[in-house]
Order: C-alpha cells, then structure tokens, then sequence
C-alpha cells in the first residue's frame, strides 16, 4: 500500500475525516515537548478542531525528547497520522471512527539536534510550549514538587548549555535564546497529571534559570505564564496489530495511529502570555481555577486507574476492561470512588459525582481499547504520591479509615516483587526500579511485618511525611498479609466484606 501523506490524504475513503484545509498555509504557533500518543490524541486533536475552523496560526512542532522513533514514523507521512476513537456499539460490539490530524507541521529529535528545539522555542511565530513528559519528566521529588538539582539531566543541562537533555533546561535556555534575539514572553503549559501542573512548571523552570541567570529568572517570573489544566482521555498503546487494522480502513499505511475513547476532557486556566487557539472548538474549557477538576481527575480517574492496574497486573487480568469485569473488582473500584475518595473532593457546579463515577465504570469497560494494566503500572514512584495519596493524606487527617485507598498501596507494594499470581516475571518500568526492588527484597521479601510495611513507608521520594505513620501501617498490614497468602481475588473479597474496615 502507498504511505499516507499530504498526496494520499485526497483519496482517503470518504468515511475518514481529514483536513480540508491548505496545509501549506499553516504556521507553527506551538511547540510540544514529548510528542507521544496522548499529546496526539488529545491536545493535537483540539488544536486540529480551532485549525479546522479557519485559524491556521496554530500547528505544532513536535520534539520528541529521547528515541526518533516518531520522527521516523510521521515524517516519511508529513505529520499526518489517524487518530482511531474506539468503543462497541449496542450490542457490545467493537467500532472506530478514523481521522487523519495534520496539525502536527515538523517534527524534532532533541538529542540529534538540540539546537533546533532551542531555536523553535525562540521562533516568532511561536506563542505557546506544551509538554507531556509524564510526572518523571520534571525531575523533581514527587513528594516535594521541588526540583531536584542533582537529577542527572540537570546537572547535565547546568553544565552543557548548548544541548540541553531535559524538558525543563530546553524551556529555560530555549526562553533565553528568545529574550536574547528580543522576542517576547510565551505560554508555558503542562498537560501532565500533576497537581496545579502549571505551577509545578514554574517553580522548576525558575529554579533552574536562577542557577544560570537571576535576571532571566526574574524575566521568566514577570512575563512567562504558566496555566494549570486537566486532561482527561484514556489512551492505549497503539500495537502492530492496530496499525495493521487502521491502514487496512485507510486504504494506505499509516506507521503510527494513535487510538483513543470517544470521552474527551480538557479544563485550562484561561492565563495565556499571548494568543491562543480556540480549542473549545475540540471540547476543552477555559476556566478560572483548574485545581477542582484536577484533583477529580487525579483522585477519580487516575487514582482508581492505578489501584486497579496494580491489582490487575498481579491476578493476571491483563486489560482493563477485563480487570472491570471481575464482580469483585468492579464493586471495589465503585466504592473506592464512593465512600473514600468522592468525600475529599470539592463542589464542581453541574457535576453530578454518581454519574460520573457510572460513566467512569463505564469507560474502564469499553472493549475496544484493550489498555493493559501493565502500562498503567510504569512510573508508580511518579504517580502514587499524586493518585493516591493525597486521599490518603486528607482521609487521615480526618481520622477517617482508608480501607480501600490501602488496598491500592498494598498492591503497588506487592507489585515490586516482579512476578504476578500466574507466575509471569515483568520488568518494574520505574525511574526508582533499583531502589525499590531492593527494597522490597530487604523488607517485604523477608515477609509482611510492621517493619517490613514501615520500611516502604519510608521512602520519601515517594512518602515523603507518612514516613512511620501508624494508622497507614495498621490499614496495609492486614492486605499486604492477605495479598501474599491469598491473593488478589480473595482479598477484593475481604476488603468488600468490610474486613479490614477500622
């Protein structure tokens, strides 16, 4: 089959959504850090919706920040790719529908050209830098926020100006480049699941610049603008296999679709140094105050999403959909939702918390996404202290139980043994996999003990002050226990029965 391309696009079947607007046209107004599959199914989606409606300021140069293995995809193809929204019909059937985006213009390797990435960022045109580099990719203490500067790429950046290897040294010394050839300020905006994303952003960015330059730190401070915002679509890996189906219905290859749910959410802090695009029209909303929608996405959706990926990998269920059909796992995850985590979570005008955790169980079923809860399990060092345990934190200030919440943690634990229930090995895909398997090894590898459980508790790059916390240790060590002697499905079981719940 011919590739898809700007040559292709025209001959595309007529059910397939592409652009009808003159490529050629569009100027590059946003560059995107980390041009991975959800930046590609979601941001890039809205922006090709402003772009769609006439506004042709706003295509994306995308940098990839390690492997040119998107590069290398989209460019033979320029910078189209079909996004496959994906769910079952009626009668639970799988179904797509196909649209080829082309708001992605260029695409970038930092590491073969950093240079490049740094004169993007400076570029006139440009108006906006957003980044989706998972919670790792800031280098700060998880437990903190704060930046860690003796991070390894940091201390690189600190000392190799001229090809910086992190998200954050390419913003400062990309905005430096920009000041220096007398251009104004930009937007910078994380799309990460980070609490007030956007300030964590901030306080990194002016860290590092007050290392190599106060007064560009002031300079960043005064005119930079950093908005908070909330993202919300589930998006597997794409597999061989989907690239296979996708170029089959195109009718012409396509090395790299990316797939996603038909839900889309996107709350953004309407806080913009300059111009912006119009992505309502994509179905985001510009707000105030991100804070509330974030912290029900992050306590609702990514919080469960990793209590059952952890719970999950070890029964050997998988996906998601087929962890959710589990009865038990299923009435679990809703009364996590109900009883421990809703309670902690702000009034949002119009939200209906039922029907948004029914929706929720309902997206977690879709059969046509297949996300494997292996995926969901990388990074948990990253992602614990975000999902979970700020509920964790508020539950226990109140001296409410955390049953449930406990449960989630006791799996993320049991997890770092490396082999499931069915005695598959994997690999813990995790920036801290050296220390905490051997810290497992050292302490829940000897047996389930109040030392054992405090000894995890105490590493505080994920912990960080629940450190010895005696009703936290009460609430793991009876389903850590249950956990290693009987497994996953019998300690839902007990956990649902109320066994543990004081």
């Amino acid at each position: 089959m011919h590739r898809l391309n700007d040559s292709t696009a025209g001959a595309l079947p007529a059910a397939v959504a592409r652009p009808a607007y003159d490529r050629r046209a569009l100027r590059t107004g946003i560059v995107h850090l980390g041009i991975g599959a959800f930046m590609r199914a979601h941001m890039a989606a809205a922006t090709e919706a402003a772009i769609a409606a006439g506004d042709l300021r706003w295509g994306i140069v995308g940098v990839s920040l390690r492997q040119p293995d998107t590069r290398d995809a989209l460019a033979p193809q320029d910078g189209l790719y079909t996004l496959a929204i994906r769910d079952a019909d009626a009668q639970g059937q799988p179904r797509q529908r196909l649209q080829v985006i082309g708001a992605v213009r260029s695409l970038l390797v930092a590491p073969e050209n950093p240079q490049a990435v740094l004169d993007a960022i400076a570029a006139a045109d440009t108006r906006i830098v957003s980044l989706t580099v998972t919670e790792k990719g800031y280098c700060h203490d998880p437990a903190t926020g704060a930046l860690r500067l003796d991070h390894p790429d940091i201390v690189h950046d600190l000392a190799h100006p001229e090809a910086p290897r992190s998200a954050i040294g390419m913003l400062v010394y990309g905005l430096q480049l920009r000041y220096a050839r007398g251009l104004g300020p930009l937007t910078l905006m994380s799309l990460d699941n980070l609490p007030a994303n956007g300030r964590v952003l901030r306080a990194a960015m002016l860290r590092f610049a007050r290392e190599i330059d106060p007064l560009l730190a002031e300079r960043i401070e005064a005119g930079c603008r950093f908005p908070c915002s909330m993202v919300d679509r589930i998006v597997p890996k794409t597999t061989d296999g989907d690239r296979a189906a996708v170029s089959q219905a195109l009718g012409c290859t396509d090395a790299w679709p990316v797939l996603g749910e038909p839900f889309f959410d996107w709350a953004i802090e309407d806080e913009f140094a300059a111009d912006r695009p119009d992505w309502t029209l994509g179905g985001a909303r510009f707000v105030q105050d991100a804070e509330p929608f974030e912290r029900l996405k992050l306590r609702m959706v990514n919080g469960t999403h990793s209590s059952l990926a952890y719970l999950g990998a070890m029964a050997g269920w998988q996906t998601v959909d087929h962890a959710i059909a589990q009865a038990p796992l299923r009435e679990h995850i809703e009364a996590l939702m109900r009883d421990e985590i809703e309670p902690t979570l702000p009034a949002l005008p119009g939200l209906e918390l039922a029907s948004y955790r029914d929706n929720l169980l309902a997206r977690y079923a879709n059969p046509a996404l297949a996300h494997r809860t292996q995926q969901i399990a990388m990074d948990g060092s990253q992602k614990l202290p975000q999902r979970l345990l700020g509920t964790v934190r508020d539950r226990l200030a109140q001296g409410l139980p955390v049953p449930r919440m406990a449960l989630g943690l006791a799996a993320w634990m049991h997890y770092l043994r490396g082999v499931d229930e069915l005695g598959q090995t994997y690999r813990i895909d995790d920036p801290h996999a050296t220390e905490l398997t051997a810290l497992y090894q050292s302490s829940l590898g000897r047996g389930v003990s109040p030392q054992a459980v405090q000894a995890l508790l105490g590493y505080a790059p994920v912990f960080g002050d629940l450190a010895g916390n005696a009703a936290l240790t009460a609430a793991l060590l009876p389903v850590l226990q249950s956990l290693q002697t009987q497994g996953v499905a019998q300690t839902i079981q007990a956990v649902n029965r109320g066994e543990w719940l004081t």
